[in-house]
Formats: C-alpha cells, structure tokens, sequence
C-alpha cells in the first residue's frame, strides 16, 4: 500500500490530495515535527533532507512534491492528472509545475523565512522586501501566459492550489487568489 508522510499545511498537500483524487488505497503517516521525527536516522533514510513529504510506493522511496505527484499521475495514466507523453500539453505541464515547484515555491519560502538568509534585524526586513517584490514579479508572469493545460492539468492545478494556500498566510500581501490562476482550473466532464 502507498504511504504518505505527511504534516497538515505544507507541501504534503498536493500528493495529499492527488492520492485522494485517484482514489487509490493508500495511508497517512503524520509526522511528530516537534518531537524531531524529521531528523530522525529513520526518517533520514528516507529524506535525507529531513524535509516533508515522503511517498513509499512499495520499493520506490520519493521526496519532492514535483516528483510525487508525477509518480502519481503516471502509475495511474487512465487517471488523466497529467496530460499524455510526447504532447505539447505535457512540456507545458512540467513547464509550469517545474516553475511553480521551483521559481515561486523558492521565492515564497524566502519569503516567509527570511530569517534563514540574514540574522540581524534590518537585514532580515531587507530579505523580505525584496522577496515579496520578487513574489509579485512572478505573479504577474501567470496573467501574462497563457497556461491553459486543459483538462488533463490536474497535477499542475493542485500545485497552484498549493500555492495559493501558501500565498493566503499573509492576508493583505499578496492577492488572495493567484491572478490568473483561473488557467489551471479544471472541467471535468
């Protein structure tokens, strides 16, 4: 049976709800974040990062959000969560997971971490400003492509509801939906 390792709001979210989608068997396995179960030797065996999510798929081991749900979507092709090989439609579709995954993800966990990046005070103000100017920059990418991936983007949907979850945990700073963001919304029929 899959398994998934998992914390409630972060980046399990997406897998979290793609495995959901399928409607697969699978089980959740919360972990203790304060009780320092992600620097564990157990759990580093599977992340070394230490980092959240972790998907056991019988043999296969995966971390990264991306990579999980591409898994996901392609173990289980009859699903369509993500368009068909050697399409236009899938070269967008990691296209715009991969940017999603990486550009803005990155961007936003400066964001809300700038702390990470500089100790003193005023630094640590500095590094947030320019993330979040970075932040709308990159939003304003998304209103001005065209990323409709159809019907067949539901991967890519669920990565965009991630971030906009993410984008929510500071009311009044970023728009409260992603401009434009109504390109990965799907019509299932």
């Amino acid at each position: 049976m899959i398994k998934l390792h998992y914390f409630p709001s972060t980046a399990s979210m997406a897998p979290h709800i793609v495995l959901e989608e399928l409607g697969c068997p699978f089980e959740l396995l919360k972990i203790d974040r304060e009780g320092g179960e992600l620097s564990s030797t157990a759990y580093r065996r599977l992340n070394p990062n230490g980092l959240i999510p972790v998907l056991e798929d019988g043999g296969i081991v995966l971390y990264e959000t991306a990579a999980i749900c591409l898994h996901l979507a392609d173990t289980h092709p009859e699903s369509g969560l993500f368009p068909p090989v050697r399409t236009a439609e899938r070269a967008h579709g990691y296209k715009w997971l991969s940017w999603l995954s990486t550009t803005l993800q990155q961007t936003l966990v400066v964001y809300f971490y700038p702390e990470r990046w500089a100790d003193q005070a005023d630094a640590v103000l500095q590094v947030q400003l320019h993330a979040a100017r970075k932040v709308r920059l990159l939003l304003a990418q998304i209103d001005a492509q065209d990323y409709q991936l159809g019907a067949q983007a539901a991967v890519a949907q669920v990565a965009a509801a991630q971030t906009q979850r993410d984008l929510a945990r500071k009311p009044g700073t970023f728009p409260a939906s992603m401009p434009g963001c109504k390109g990965f919304s799907i019509a299932r029929q």
